[in-house]
């Protein structure tokens, strides 16, 4: 009886890890709704934007013009991306990892220097399905996991997620800032 509660111990934390190396890198995790309100997650999708720009970065550097807390942190390419998606059907085209000057180094001691925790993660898709299906698969997987939380935001194939170590008024100035590009 020991040896099976221990087992299944252990199989509960390689599934925790698995989720995290799933989901983060960057890249991280949960939630869709409208946004309102202090949820652990929003998506918000705004109508009527502008022409989607190519690639994360220039979504990212549009939003840094309006949410100045914010500042590149790695560009993710085939050969530096930890969940292995960019490119694949149905997956993101270009990704990046930002930082945001309101969340304290306390805070994300330990996690890797591109580790989306750290602020966020801008993610651009082929489809606006495709970015859905994405937000939704990982709100799915951390689910049970609050300590993987994040906000999502989405309008057309760009989803931005964003660290749960920012508070949701913290958190909405990106959802704002997604819907006036």
């Amino acid at each position: 009886m020991k040896k099976i509660r221990l087992s299944v111990a252990a199989a509960a934390v390689v599934l925790a890890t698995g989720v995290l190396a799933a989901c983060s890198g960057a890249e991280d995790s949960p939630k869709s709704t409208s946004g309102n309100g202090p949820k652990a997650s929003a998506t918000a999708s705004a109508e009527g934007s502008q022409s989607d720009p190519a690639t994360a970065r220039e979504v990212l550097e549009e939003l840094s013009g309006r949410v100045s807390a914010a500042k590149l942190n790695t560009v993710v390419t085939a050969e530096n991306d930890p969940n292995k998606l960019l490119g694949r059907p149905k997956q993101y085209t270009s990704k990046v990892t930002f930082t945001d000057s309101r969340i304290t180094a306390a805070d994300v001691e330990g996690l890797d220097k591109d580790d989306s925790l750290r602020g966020g993660a801008v993610e651009v898709f082929g489809s606006e399905e495709d970015a859905k299906a994405r937000s939704d698969y990982i709100q799915s997987v951390t689910k049970e996991l609050p300590s993987l939380a994040e906000y999502h935001y989405q309008d057309g194939p760009v989803l931005v997620r964003v660290s749960h170590y920012l508070t949701p008024k913290q958190a909405t100035d990106y959802k704002a800032a997604l819907g006036s590009r």
